[in-house]
Order: structure tokens, then sequence, then C-alpha cells
């Protein structure tokens, strides 16, 4: 039974901000669980197609470059999707981005680049991709997204990063919103928090030492997530284990929330 459970065998997923950091560490906990092919996207051509083909030693991985925040990329991740299979299991709407400054100086252009990245594009990539989530989705088998929030989202403190804070909490309640829509269709819409991560967005915190060690102090568990922590929850909301879960939101935070 534990094998079927947290198998993902066949499944079609798609990764948005698969070339690093959390989406590298997904894709890679997929194609080892059994997934059939997983497409990443991600802005910079070179690092995406490099990623899908070093991820490729654990099953097919294809790279689809772009920027799904515009139009036109996200059009074109559609449309080559549509190309190439009558349908996805999987949507994992993780690409995002942060914009750190004091309140007084906080710009316009930080606020709507990161609302436009962290929420907007995946509202309309899963609107984009529902019919293809919906085709082969059954209530024994159904598809599944899977929305990258953050702590930042649930605590608050947002650490000047303002904008950043309000989209994670704005995606966690879309998540919800996104679950009772699309539930009588067996596509189920979960999220998850992550707390601290080793990714770009906190280099500036990690290469710190000092810093670093006093922010570990703060978290229960004292220390920060790794591959598996993340890679694990997601197969577990992608795979039959999570069949009867729908529209939560689950921090990965090492008990951060606990005590914050």
């Amino acid at each position: 039974m534990i094998e079927s459970l947290f198998s993902m065998q066949d499944k079609i997923c798609v990764v948005t901000g698969g070339s690093r950091g959390l989406g590298a560490f997904m894709t890679q906990g997929f194609l080892e669980s059994g997934a059939r092919r997983v497409y990443i996207t991600a802005r910079k051509a070179e690092a995406c197609i490099k990623a899908a083909e070093d991820l490729s030693q654990y099953g097919e991985c294809v790279a689809i470059p772009g920027d799904v925040a515009t139009r036109e990329g996200l059009q074109n991740l559609v449309q080559e999707l549509m190309s190439r299979e009558d349908h996805i299991d999987v949507l994992v709407n993780n690409a995002g981005t942060g914009w750190g400054a004091p309140f007084d100086q906080f710009p316009e252009k930080g606020w709507d680049k990161v609302m436009d990245i962290n929420v907007k594009s995946p509202f309309f990539l899963t609107q984009a991709l529902a019919p293809m989530l919906k085709k082969n989705a059954t209530a024994r088998r159904t598809a599944s997204v899977i929305n990258i929030g953050s702590i930042a989202g649930i605590l608050g403190n947002g650490l000047d990063n303002f904008s950043y804070a309000t989209s994670k909490a704005a995606i966690h309640q879309l998540t919800r919103v996104l679950a009772t829509e699309l539930a009588s269709d067996h596509v189920r819409v979960n999220g998850i928090a992550p707390g601290r991560f080793y990714s770009r967005l906190t280099e500036f915190l990690s290469s710190d030492k000092e810093a670093f060690e006093e922010e570990l102090q703060t978290i229960p568990m004292k220390r920060w997530g790794e591959a598996t922590d993340i890679a694990g929850v997601a197969i577990m909301l992608a795979s039959q284990a999570g069949e009867f879960i729908t529209g939560q939101i689950i921090p990965v935070d090492g008990g951060t929330t606990l005590i914050n």
C-alpha cells in the first residue's frame, strides 16, 4: 500500500520556476517517485535547459524556458504543453520573487512586480491549464495544483518584504478559492508554506554566519529546510496519499509558526 500511496507513476507534471531551489527539489522528487514526465519552466533559458538535463538522470525532464509572469511567456508555455500532451496531472505554481525595502522607501514597481509574479501569474496559468488538468481527472485519480506560499504570508513580520508577505497571504487565499471552484472537476488545490530553505532569495542570510546562527535560534527544530522536506510534502499532495486533501495550506517550517 505504501508504495502505491506515494507513487507518481505515469503522472505528467509541470513545475514553474523549476530550474533551481524548491522547484528543482520537487521536480527531482516527482521523477524519483515515478512521474512519466516533468516539464520545468524558468525565465533564464540556458539555466532552464541545463537544469532539465541534470534532472533527467532521475527521469524525463523537459525544459520550456519562458517568463510566465508575462502574457506572451504564459501563452507560449500553454501552447507548448498542449502540443505535447493531451492532459496534465500536476501543476506546481512555484515561480516567485521578492523585493526588500524599508516601509517609507518601498517603490510601486516593487509592489507590482511581486504581485504580478507571485499572485497574478499562478491564477492565470491555472485558469489556462484547467482544461488539461480536468481532462483525465476522476474522483479516484484526481489532478493536483500545488501553490507555493510562505510562512511570510502567515506571520505578522514581513521583514521589509511588504509586497512579498502580502502576495503569499494572497496566494494562500487564492488556493482556498480555487480549491472550491475546481473540486467538482476532481482537481485538488493546496498550498505549501515553506519556512527557511536554501535558495537565491535567502542567500543574503545563509551567507552571513552570525545572522544565520541567530535566526536558527528562532526555529524550534534549529535547522533550515532541505530538499527532501519540500519534496516529501509535494509528493504527498500530488499522489494518492493526498486524494482527500484540498484547500489546505501546509507550513513546512520546522515549527517557526508555532512560536512567532
